[in-house]
C-alpha cells in the first residue's frame, strides 16, 4: 500500500493547466528526470493499475479500450499488468496499430510479449468487472463521429466500473465540452497535472473520483510553467475572515443596499437580504417596490426595507451616499421602474454587484466598470455576448474571460465549476456545490452573499479576492445542506449554513 501511495494521489493541486502544455513538457521533463518517454508512459501504466488494484481489488475480468495515441499506450501498460497479476483481461483495439506513437508501439508489443492479443469488437464481452478507457485521451478538439458514439454509449449501458486514463474520453480537456459523447467513468486517474477541462463544463458528470498520478515529473513541471487558472481551496481562503475585534460594532462592518424586488418578486429581493445579513454586513438597506416592503420584511425586521418610486428621494440618495457597496437585480424586472432604479443605483462610487435582470438591462448598454462583480448564469452570460447558451457552455472559461474583458470588473459564470474571471486573465474554478442547487433563488443567495462580503472586505481585498470566497461560502453551505437531501433542497435552507462558513 506504501507503494501504491507514491503512485498516485486523491490530494489534488490548486493549479489547473492547458493540455497542451501539459503534452508539450513531456519529453523535457522525462529528459530532466534521466528517463524516455517508453518509461514515463509505463509510469502511467503502472500508476492507473494500482489504483485499479486498490480501488477494486476483487475485480477479476478487464475490459481495456485502447486507442490510437498514447492515452492507447497507457492501456496497453494497464493491460499487461492485469495479465500478469491473474485478472482475465480483453483488449479491443481502436485505430490502426501501425500508426501507434513509438512509445505506444512499445508498450503493445510488451503487451503481446505477455501473451495479450487483440478482441474484435463483436467478440467483446461487456459482463466485465472493470472498463479501461484508454481511447482519445487529451487531445480531442472536434465532434465524435458515429462508431465512437456507440461505442461509448455501449460503455455506458454496461455495468461495469470505469477507469479513465489521464481524462474520460469524450470530454475536452481545456473546457470540459461533451463531444457529442463522453465515457462516464467511476475514476479518473489523471497524468502529470490537473486539466482545467475536468473541474467545468461537462465534467462533474463524467470524471467521477479523480486522483492524479504526476509520475514524478509533475513539481518540476509546476515550477517551470505558469497558470492563471486555480482551483478554490478552503484553507487558502479562510483568513479573509479573520475574528472580529471585541470592539467591533455594526458600523465597522459595512452597509449594504440592494435593489430589487419587483411587483410579483418579492422573494429574489428578500432571499438577498436575509443572506447579505447572513454574510455579516453590518446594516442592510432593501429599496423595493412599494407593494413588497410588508413581504420583504416579514420574518426578518433586521432588514430596513424602503419603497423605491420612479422619481429618486432625498431618502434614497442618503442610502446611496451612506452605502459601502450596492447590490443592484434581484428580482428587478425590466419595466421602466427598473430601468430607471438601474441608472440611478449604478451612479454610486462604490463597489457593486449586478446580478439577475440587472445583467439583462446591462446586455443593452455598453457599460464598463472595474468596481463591480458580474454573476450570470449561462442565460444571461450568452446574452452579454450576444452569442448563445450553447456557445457559452462550450468552453464556460473562454466566455467569463469575455464578458470580464467587454464589461470590466470580476465575472462570475454560474454553473457545474462556477468560473470567476478577473483582471489578468486570472481564473478561479469552484468545486463546491451539488445540484439540489438548481431551484429558483440560489443565485439571489449569492448575490446577498457577495454584497455581504463587499460590505465589510472591499477596502482590505481585491473584488476577485471576495468573489472567490464568496462562491466557496455559497458552494460550501449549500453542500452543508444537502446533507438532509438534494432534491427539495430550497434556497432558504443554506442560511443557517452561510453563517457557519462565515465563521471558520
Amino acid at each position: 500500500m506504501a507503494q501504491t501511495q507514491q503512485l498516485f494521489s486523491s490530494s489534488l493541486p490548486q493549479t489547473l493547466w492547458c493540455a497542451e502544455l501539459v503534452k508539450s513538457q513531456e519529453g523535457l521533463l522525462a529528459k530532466q528526470q534521466g528517463i524516455s518517454l517508453p518509461q514515463l508512459m509505463e509510469r502511467a501504466g503502472q500508476a492507473a493499475f494500482a489504483y485499479m488494484h486498490s480501488r477494486w481489488p476483487k475485480a477479476r475480468h478487464i475490459l481495456v479500450l485502447a486507442g490510437g495515441g498514447n492515452n492507447g499506450g497507457d492501456a496497453y501498460v494497464v493491460a499487461r499488468l492485469a495479465k500478469l497479476s491473474g485478472k482475465l483481461v480483453q483488449l479491443l483495439e481502436l485505430g490502426s496499430p501501425q500508426r501507434l506513437p513509438e512509445e505506444a508501439q512499445q508498450a503493445r508489443e510488451a503487451w503481446l510479449a505477455a501473451g495479450g492479443r487483440a478482441e474484435a469488437i463483436e467478440r467483446v464481452n461487456w459482463q466485465c468487472d472493470v472498463v479501461v478507457d484508454g481511447v482519445l485521451g487529451t487531445g480531442l478538439s472536434s465532434p465524435l463521429r458515429a462508431p465512437l458514439i456507440e461505442l461509448f454509449s455501449q460503455v455506458n449501458q454496461a455495468k461495469a466500473e470505469v477507469l479513465a486514463l489521464d481524462i474520460p474520453s469524450g470530454l475536452d480537456a481545456d473546457s470540459g465540452r461533451n463531444w457529442g459523447q463522453v465515457i462516464q467513468a467511476t475514476a479518473t486517474v489523471t497524468f502529470i497535472a490537473l486539466k482545467q477541462g475536468l473541474f467545468t463544463g461537462q465534467a462533474a458528470e463524467y470524471v467521477g473520483e479523480l486522483v492524479l498520478a504526476d509520475l514524478g515529473v509533475g513539481e518540476a513541471f509546476e515550477q517551470q510553467n505558469q497558470t492563471s487558472v486555480k482551483r478554490l481551496l478552503k484553507h487558502l481562503l479562510d483568513p479573509m475572515l479573520a475574528p472580529r475585534s471585541r470592539l467591533a460594532h455594526k458600523g465597522h462592518c459595512g452597509r449594504a443596499l440592494l435593489v430589487g424586488g419587483n411587483l410579483g418578486m418579492a422573494g429574489a429581493i428578500r432571499m438577498a437580504g436575509e443572506a447579505c445579513l447572513r454574510s455579516g454586513a453590518g446594516l442592510v438597506n432593501v429599496l423595493t417596490h412599494r407593494d413588497n416592503i410588508d413581504a420583504v420584511s416579514y420574518g426578518r425586521p433586521e432588514l430596513m426595507v424602503s419603497a423605491a418610486p420612479l422619481r429618486q428621494t432625498t431618502h434614497q440618495e442618503q442610502l446611496l451616499q451612506q452605502a459601502t457597496c450596492c447590490v443592484i437585480g434581484p428580482g428587478l424586472g425590466q419595466d421602466d421602474w427598473a430601468k430607471q432604479l438601474f441608472t440611478w443605483a449604478l451612479g454610486v462610487a462604490v463597489p457593486c454587484l449586478v446580478d439577475a435582470d440587472g445583467l439583462n438591462l446591462l446586455a443593452k448598454q455598453s457599460l464598463y466598470r472595474a468596481d463591480w462583480i458580474l454573476t450570470p448564469h449561462p442565460g444571461e452570460a450568452a446574452r452579454l455576448l450576444s452569442c448563445t447558451v450553447a456557445d457559452v457552455e462550450a468552453d464556460r472559461i473562454s466566455a467569463a474571460r469575455q464578458i470580464q474583458a467587454r464589461y470590466g470588473g470580476v465575472c462570475v459564470l454560474k454553473g457545474a465549476g462556477t468560473v470567476i474571471a478577473g483582471e489578468e486573465q486570472q481564473v478561479a474554478i469552484c468545486g463546491a456545490g451539488n445540484p439540489g442547487m438548481a431551484s429558483g433563488g440560489m443565485g439571489d443567495v449569492l448575490s446577498g452573499i457577495i454584497g455581504g462580503l463587499l460590505a465589510q472586505l472591499s477596502e482590505r481585498y481585491s473584488l476577485f479576492e471576495i468573489a472567490c470566497l464568496a462562491v466557496n461560502i455559497h458552494g460550501q453551505a449549500a453542500d452543508l445542506a444537502a446533507k438532509q437531501g438534494e432534491r427539495g433542497m430550497l434556497a432558504s435552507d443554506l442560511m443557517p449554513y452561510i453563517r457557519q462558513r462565515v465563521n471558520p
